[in-house]
C-alpha cells in the first residue's frame, strides 16, 4: 500500500457549499463540471444505447411510485443534458465500514463512516452541502446533482449514514440474484434508502425521531442505517429489509453483512466480516488526520471517511482515491 507520505503535498479542500432546500440542484449549478466528470467516471463503460434505456426505465419506476423528487430529477436531467441522471439517482452499488459509539470522554455520541464507491473519482470531488431544512441546518457529504443522502450530520440533533445491506440469495447466483433484487424493487411502492434518510435528516427534529422513521418507514430496498444522537446512550443501527427492522441499541459497527439471527444474504463489497471486526476497534476521535484509517477498512474501493459528533456540532473528513488521500481534511464546525 503506498504510504500517506507519498500523497501530493498540496490537496485541494473539500468544498463547504451552504444551500437551500433544493441542495442536489444548487450543488450542480455550483459544481456542474465536476458532475460531468463524475458522470463520465460512472457511465463511461455503458453504451449510450444502454444507459438511455436504463434511465427511462427507472425514471418510470420514480413516476409509477410518484417518487417525491421525481421533478427535481427531472430537473437535474435536463441540465445535465445527457444520459444517466435517472439512473444515477435510483442505482447504488457500494460498500461501507459504520460505528457508532460513545466519543472518548462519554459526553456524546459519536458516528465513524468509511464510504466505499466502485466509481473514481467520488473522493476527489465529494463536497459538503451545509442545508437549511425545516427541522434545522444539516450537512451532506455528496456530489453535485445527487438527490439522495448517504452520510449526514445536523448540529444538536443527529449524525446517520447509510450501507447497502446484503444481497439476497434468490437463485445462488450473482448475476441471476442481482437481476432478480432488482426486478423485486419494481414492484416496491416505497422511497429509496437514500432518500428515506433524506428526508430524515430535514424533517427529524431529535434522535428519538429519527430512529422511529428509519425503523418504520417502509423502503425500496434493504439497507443498513447507523444513527448516533447527541447523549452516549442514543447510539444504534437499524438493519432493514423493505418493511421490517432489527434494531441493535448501543455502540454497534455496520458493514455489508447481516448481524441479525436468521437473516441472510450475500455480503456486498470485499471483506465485510473484517471489516467490521476492524472498525469494532476505531476510537472515534474528532482528529483530522485519520491516522487510524488502515486495511481492510481501507480498501482500493474506499472514497469518503467521515468521523462527527451532532453534540458538538462537528465533523471531520476526508476524501480518498487509490488508497490516499484525495482531498485536504476537512475540519467543520457548526
Amino acid at each position: 500500500m503506498p504510504s500517506r507520505e507519498e500523497s501530493p503535498l498540496r490537496l485541494e479542500p473539500i468544498p463547504v457549499l451552504d444551500t437551500g432546500p433544493s441542495f442536489a440542484m444548487e450543488t450542480l449549478v455550483a459544481r456542474e463540471a465536476s458532475a460531468h466528470e463524475l458522470l463520465d467516471l460512472a457511465t463511461g463503460p455503458i453504451p449510450s444505447a444502454a444507459l438511455r434505456q436504463l434511465d427511462k426505465v427507472s425514471r418510470r419506476w420514480l413516476a409509477k411510485w410518484e417518487n417525491a423528487h421525481l421533478g427535481e430529477i427531472d430537473d437535474i436531467a435536463a441540465r445535465l443534458a445527457r444520459p444517466g441522471a435517472y439512473f444515477l439517482s435510483v442505482n447504488y452499488e457500494w460498500a461501507c465500514t459504520s460505528r457508532v459509539a460513545p466519543g472518548p470522554g462519554r459526553e456524546s455520541a459519536r458516528l465513524v463512516r468509511v464510504l466505499d464507491w466502485r466509481t473514481p473519482g467520488l473522493g476527489r470531488h465529494v463536497i459538503a452541502a451545509r442545508v437549511v431544512a425545516p427541522a434545522g441546518t444539516f450537512v451532506t457529504l455528496t456530489w453535485p446533482g445527487y438527490t439522495g443522502v448517504l452520510t449526514g450530520m445536523a448540529p444538536g440533533r443527529f449524525s446517520a449514514a447509510l450501507n447497502q445491506a446484503p444481497m439476497r440469495k434468490a437463485v445462488g447466483f450473482y448475476v441471476l440474484d442481482w437481476a432478480v433484487s432488482r426486478r423485486r424493487v419494481w414492484t416496491m411502492p416505497h422511497p429509496t434508502p437514500a432518500h428515506l434518510l433524506r428526508s430524515v435528516f430535514e424533517e427529524a427534529r431529535s434522535f428519538a425521531e429519527a430512529r422511529q422513521r428509519l425503523t418504520d418507514a417502509p423502503i425500496s430496498t434493504p439497507a443498513i442505517f447507523s444513527l448516533a444522537g447527541l447523549g452516549p446512550s442514543e447510539t444504534v443501527v437499524i438493519e432493514r429489509t423493505e418493511t421490517e427492522a432489527r434494531v441493535h441499541v448501543g455502540p454497534n459497527v455496520a458493514a455489508n453483512h447481516w448481524e441479525a439471527p436468521g437473516w441472510r444474504g450475500r455480503p456486498r463489497g470485499e471483506q465485510s466480516a473484517e471489516r467490521a471486526a476492524m472498525m469494532h476497534c476505531i476510537m472515534p476521535e474528532l482528529a483530522p488526520d485519520f491516522s487510524w484509517l488502515a486495511p481492510p477498512v481501507l480498501n482500493r474501493k474506499t472514497r469518503v471517511v467521515m468521523v462527527a459528533d451532532a453534540s458538538e456540532g462537528r465533523l471531520v473528513a476526508q476524501g480518498f482515491e487509490a488508497m490516499r488521500p484525495a482531498t485536504a481534511p476537512l475540519d467543520m464546525r457548526a
